[in-house]
């Protein structure tokens, strides 16, 4: 098997965040629930998630880390917790996930929340394009840091500084781990994040930093081990945002995974991840039939995603080929981005995607490289 679908899910993982996850499945926990010892050491071990965490985007102060499943819960609380209303205006970019679209379109619905996307210029999303549609109205503006898609990564920051004041909610599901975000905490409002992709953990685990000054009304109340005695649900973070018992055996294999990331080096990563993508793209160049989504070969502005087309070939049938018949993994479709394939000129057919992980290897690319050529000229079905 070559797996190259790590922009859906990472693997393999480093061996110590299975070990950490056994660990935590055989000790009691519950952590924030109980006095005993157990109980304390479960809560030490979503802390040292935190502070994981905290280390690799820059933020100062770990208890703004507010966990959960996944990406897309963390961007429903901090869309929906804003509190947004009718005439509020927000802007995102095209190339944005439908966990970021979806949130959106029903703010738009059912509250009249103005959605604005501002579309990208030769694929790319641009800091004078988001600047020109601001409006004295404009409450938050939602980014795709890099498109799960394309590859295409977007300049964050710059598009930060040209929006002054208004929020920014950077979605970093395609970048956390293998894009250097340690300053992060000093520029970003609200930041979030998923543990199974780039940051090597396990599925189910995800979070949200919610920057000082800004408040998020709860997606969900309940149980949050503190404040116990009232009805009304503790108005501070993480608890505010946490309701319920945490996936401690996840956090447990996240902190692992976020460690391994932090001692490897996102940077390190990221430059094997785009050599590797190099290869891939200078292999293919002048190969008859094939279309590239993206930035192409030699540009700095992408992550190791690369999605294409060849010609007489549906995105469904050249994935099955490449599994079939070399053990290739890939993902076809839209990818769950409907927006950013519209954007591209590849709605509704999608494209097959290709994602590199700190774990392959330039004799796997090279595979792919030539899996290609000999399925070019075949023709699908």
């Amino acid at each position: 098997m070559i797996y190259l679908d790590n922009g859906a899910t990472s693997f393999p993982k480093p061996p110590q965040v299975g070990t950490a996850i056994m660990a935590a499945l055989a000790a009691p926990a519950s952590p924030g629930r109980s006095g005993h010892a157990p109980a304390m050491a479960a809560g030490r071990t979503i802390h040292r998630a935190r502070k994981a965490i905290a280390k690799l985007f820059g933020i100062k102060d770990n208890g703004r880390i507010c966990f959960g499943p996944n990406v897309s819960w963390a961007l429903n609380v901090a869309i929906d917790g804003l509190g947004l209303q009718r005439g509020d205006h927000v802007l995102s970019g095209s190339l944005e996930h439908n966990s970021t679209a979806r949130p959106l379109a029903r703010l738009a619905v059912e509250k009249g929340v103005l959605w604005e996307a501002v579309p990208a210029e030769d694929g790319a999303m641009r800091p004078n394009a988001f600047k020109a549609r601001l409006r004295p109205e404009t409450r938050l503006v939602v980014l795709n840091h890099a498109s799960n898609v394309s590859g295409a990564l977007a300049p964050a920051r710059e598009i930060k500084e040209a929006i002054g004041s208004v929020p920014l909610l950077l979605d970093t599901a395609q970048t956390a781990g293998s894009v250097p975000l340690d300053d992060a905490g000093s520029w970003v409002d609200l930041l979030a994040f998923t543990g199974h992709k780039g940051l090597l953990g396990p599925t189910g685990t995800g979070g949200l930093w919610v920057g000082p000054g800004i408040n998020l009304r709860p997606l969900a109340v309940g149980g949050s081990g503190s404040h116990s005695e009232s009805l009304e649900h503790p108005d501070f973070l993480p608890d505010s945002l946490e309701a319920g018992t945490a996936n401690t055996h996840g956090l447990a294999g996240l902190a692992a995974g976020v460690e391994y990331v932090l001692s490897t080096t996102p940077a390190a990563i990221r430059e094997h991840e785009m050599r590797l993508t190099g290869h891939f793209l200078g292999g293919l160049e002048g190969l008859p039939g094939l279309s590239l989504q993206g930035p192409g070969l030699g540009r700095p502005d992408r992550v190791a995603t690369v999605s294409l087309n060849l010609k007489g070939w549906s995105s469904s049938d050249l994935a099955a080929a490449l599994e079939r018949d070399y053990g290739i993994l890939t993902r076809a479709g839209l990818h769950c981005a409907p927006m950013t394939h519209k954007s591209l000129g590849t709605f509704p057919g999608g494209s097959v995607r290709f994602s590199f992980g700190p774990f392959n290897t330039l004799e796997e690319i090279l595979t792919a490289v030539k899996a290609l050529k000999a399925l070019a000229p075949r023709k699908g079905r």
